[in-house]
């Protein structure tokens, strides 16, 4: 499988550059999940980054690659989201 360096923004991860899995399209996984242990044994705390644009090209608006910014607020995947599924309930 190929890999691509695949820089993070926020969170404790900031400014680190980690290689990033791709998937059979040619790009990183829309969510990126990375569970931390918790120090007394307990329940691990997940940390979520969103993919993102990095940049475009100035004249054509272009793609240039991608990035991970922290979502502070990110919930754990709770699987494919199918066209015939209903919304999340959001309080």
């Amino acid at each position: 499988m190929r890999s691509e360096e695949t820089p993070f923004v926020g969170g404790p991860l900031d400014g680190r550059v980690l290689p990033v899995l791709l998937g059979p399209t040619g790009h990183p996984p829309k969510r990126y999940e990375i569970p931390v242990p918790d120090a007394d044994g307990g329940e691990p705390t997940v940390l979520v980054y969103r993919r993102v644009q990095a940049a475009t090209t100035r004249r054509l608006g272009l793609h240039k690659g991608w990035k991970y910014e922290y979502d502070p607020e990110g919930r754990r995947s709770t699987g494919p989201k199918w066209p015939w599924s209903r919304p999340d309930a959001r309080p």
